[in-house]
């Protein structure tokens, strides 16, 4: 819903639209942009945005999509459809220009580019494709949209028989004009065409002496244009091949209009197709020229714009070199109202018309100048009051009007609604007119409703101040220069600074002083005030925000001192656990040289001493294996953090606690056991002896592993992902990090430049997910800085 009716005029959106038409390459694609509809379903809306943004990656890349000029062939289909009605060539010359457009453009999508534009390659695929209806045109029709003659048979024979009869035509009549030209019987010009017949130039007292028709006069009567008599038969002659030669292009045309005419479905959504792509295109040009991108979505109305323009003022100091002030707008928790203030022509119309016309272009499709980092919602309903909307027609006065379109709102508003309100409250008297906007205000908040309302009203601020779900905000002003700067806070309400601008603008002394005294302090003092406490709770809350940073640090901290002292502890007894063994081994291999020696006492009769020498062996090495016992249920057995696993279930990829092995999985689980696949193994296991694993990386069937061992050896530690989008450069990241660990590599390198830190708060949080991670930090200035980060495995 749109509320008002020319709510896309006020947004300047209709402006937006025809910079989009500039770019469409035929009439049917302008006028599908022109009736672009504003979506509100997600899926829709990220479907449109990935199609604009793989367009416009393609041309960033210039890889060239062959879209071109094309006309509306629209007509022509519908007489096509009427049966027995015959085409022109022209219409054909037009139809086939679609096909192979088509055509060109199926053949764009090779195996290589499906999987870099698949959203495009998706459109491609959803519209059946002939080539046999441009063989059937191609083979009737030249390039130069004419009839070949090889079209059929007949018809070359009789083109075949035209020539050889203009030949004979221009013998005779060379014969005929040598032969006047000497007897003195023709004009300068000497020959011309009339009626469509070759005709002689003769003076008007010769006409008697050549034998032949007269076509025509000259209009002084002095030139008369013969068909000498030798040349009429031939002409005839030639006349009846034109004549047999339309009725056949006819019987050819009739032919391919019955052999087109089942295909029109087919033609009209390959024209629809056409169409589709001219939007596409149009969109990425325009998104290039503003540097558009596309931010991320969430299926809710929410406002969290980052670095956001104005796209049309964008566009325009672009053109004059002049420099655009972005504004970040993102209402965190439950604000959803934003309420601006400030001076006059300090940016608060432009800033609210932007949220909008952002808004609009987005859920239309478009791409839109913010960053990518923003987060933008969808909305049902737009609503909007902006301007003057006196009407003498309807006998409405400006306020009137406006009181007209509250009374709008507030009947059809709801949660799923943005609301933007210009100058609210203004257009009667101060007091009344700030009361009757709070009480509106207090009941579009009421209805949960998102919106940037603009105002001058004290009263308005402090409500917002108070007000649960609304926030104040100001466009900042440069009281030593008397300027406006044109930038957003958010948090804070903004002063009119009117007295300041009013001296600034050359008003008298005693006029500024006499409105003070008029004034009065409580308004001052209340603006303010308001402005302090504004300033006050701002703080507070950037206090709190850098505490719960310090304790969600300080937690970070503990677990990783916690992780670090169970690493540290689980070393030291897996170095205990290795000895204990080493020295279970040595003592059995000691216990075949004790037992050479109690045969050798036992030899000699000594069986005491021997029974003593075998009591102690067995009492030293059961206490070894006590110890190694103890050694590996506390290292490998007991549970992490005390908390319980998770029970071992079909499917679930495994390892053997004791970390030998490869990870397989998990085919069957019976009583206390597991078969488990093992690569081409199947192996019986203990429960107890598994615990869970990550899924394996997918290694390509037709590799060997000697390829994958000698990758991994080639493994290169530093990666350059500058210029990635974030969902390609978590991608990327993911893949080195885990050819590092099966490299086991200690060191890693990650180039990812500076810019507005996207990428580097990529990578952290990538390398977060895995435990591996010992070190993330950067080198020195010199050496990148911030633009590069370096990590360190374990």
């Amino acid at each position: 819903m749109l509320e008002p009716k020319d709510l896309l005029e006020k947004l300047e959106f209709n402006k937006v639209l025809e910079l989009i038409v500039r770019e469409c390459y035929g009439e049917l694609g302008k006028e599908a942009v022109r009736a672009m509809p504003v979506e509100t379903e997600l899926p829709v809306i990220e479907r449109k945005l990935r199609e604009v943004a793989e367009y416009k990656l393609a041309l960033e890349k210039n890889d060239q999509v062959p879209l071109s000029e094309y006309h509306d062939i629209y007509p022509d289909l519908r007489m096509l459809e009427v049966v027995d009605y015959v085409l022109s060539e022209e219409s054909f010359k037009r139809i086939g220009a679609i096909l192979l457009l088509v055509r060109d453009l199926n053949q764009f999508f090779t195996p290589g580019r499906q999987p870099v534009y698949p959203h495009l390659y998706d459109i491609m695929r959803s519209v059946a494709f002939d080539e046999g209806l441009i063989e059937a045109i191609e083979r009737v029709i030249d390039d130069k949209g004419e009839i070949r003659s090889d079209a059929s048979p007949e018809l070359l024979k009789i083109r075949k028989a035209t020539q050889a009869k203009q030949r004979e035509l221009e013998r005779v009549f060379r014969s005929l004009i040598n032969e006047y030209r000497n007897k003195g019987w023709l004009t300068d010009n000497v020959e011309s065409f009339r009626n469509g017949r070759r005709v002689l130039s003769v003076p008007a007292e010769h006409k008697r002496k050549i034998r032949g028709i007269i076509h025509d006069e000259s209009t002084s009567g002095k030139t008369a244009f013969i068909e000498p008599e030798p040349v009429i038969e031939i002409n005839n002659d030639i006349f009846d091949l034109y004549n047999e030669e339309k009725r056949e292009i006819h019987r050819i045309l009739k032919e391919l209009s019955a052999q087109l005419r089942p295909y029109v479905p087919v033609i009209r959504g390959q024209v629809e197709l056409l169409v589709h792509f001219d939007q596409v295109q149009a969109k990425a040009r325009l998104a290039l020229r503003m540097k558009a991108g596309l931010p991320k979505l969430v299926d809710r109305p929410h406002l969290g714009i980052q670095m956001g323009y104005h796209p049309l003022l964008l566009l325009k100091n672009n053109q004059l070199d002049r420099v655009t002030v972005p504004f970040d707008l993102t209402l965190h928790g439950k604000n959803r109202i934003l309420v601006l203030s400030g001076p006059n022509a300090g940016g608060k119309s432009i800033t609210m018309k932007s949220v909008g016309l952002l808004q609009l272009m987005l859920q239309s499709g478009m791409l839109v100048p913010v960053d990518e980092i923003s987060e933008m919602g969808v909305f049902q309903s737009f609503f909007a009051d902006i301007g003057d909307q006196q009407s003498l027609e309807d006998d409405l006065s400006t306020y009137s009007s406006r009181l007209e379109n509250m009374r709008n709102f507030l009947a059809t508003a709801d949660e799923r609604s943005l609301m933007l309100i210009d100058e609210f409250g203004s257009g009667t008297d101060p007091k009344i007119g700030g009361a009757i906007a709070e009480a509106i205000l207090k009941e579009l908040n009421d209805q949960k409703v998102f919106g940037v309302i603009t105002t001058h009203y004290s009263n308005l601020k402090i409500f917002a101040f108070n007000t649960p779900g609304i926030v104040n905000g100001s466009m900042l002003f440069d009281k030593d220069q008397l300027a406006p700067t044109y930038q957003l806070k958010v948090g804070r309400p903004g002063s009119s600074y009117a007295f300041e601008i009013a001296h600034k603008s050359g008003l008298p002394r005693r006029v500024l002083n006499y409105a003070k005294r008029r004034t009065g302090k409580n308004e001052k003092a209340v603006d303010q005030l308001l402005v302090d406490l504004q300033r006050e709770k701002q703080e507070l809350e950037e206090k709190l925000a850098a505490v719960t940073d310090r304790e969600k640090q300080l937690e970070k901290l503990i677990r990783n001192y916690e992780q670090l002292h169970r690493d540290l502890e689980y070393r030291r007894k897996k170095f205990k656990l290795d000895s204990k063994e080493q020295a279970l081994q040595q003592t059995a291999h000691e216990n075949r040289e004790l037992e050479r020696l109690i045969r050798q006492i036992r030899e000699e009769k000594n069986l005491e001493k021997a029974r003593e020498m075998a009591e102690k062996v067995r009492e030293e090495r059961q206490e070894l294996n006590e110890v190694v016992s103890e050694l590996r249920e506390e290292i490998y057995y007991q549970p992490v953090n005390g908390k319980e696993e998770k029970e071992i279930e079909e499917g679930d990829y495994v390892k053997m606690r004791t970390g030998a092995g490869s990870i397989g999985q998990v085919e069957a689980v019976d009583k206390n056991k597991a078969i488990v696949l093992m690569g081409q193994m199947r192996v019986t296991v203990p429960l107890r002896d598994l615990q869970h694993a990550r899924a394996p990386l997918e290694v390509q069937k037709t590799k060997s592993i000697h390829t994958e061992i000698s990758q991994t050896s080639k493994f290169e530690n530093k990666i350059d992902i500058r210029g990635m989008r974030m969902e390609e450069a978590l991608k990327v990241m993911e893949e080195f990090v885990d050819r590092a660990l099966m490299a086991n590599v200690n060191h890693l390198q990650v180039v990812h430049g500076k810019g507005n830190g996207v990428l580097r708060k990529a990578v952290r949080m990538k390398l977060e997910e895995y435990d591996a991670v010992l070190h993330i930090n950067h080198p020195e200035e010199e050496q990148g800085g911030n633009g590069v980060t370096l990590v360190e495995l374990r």
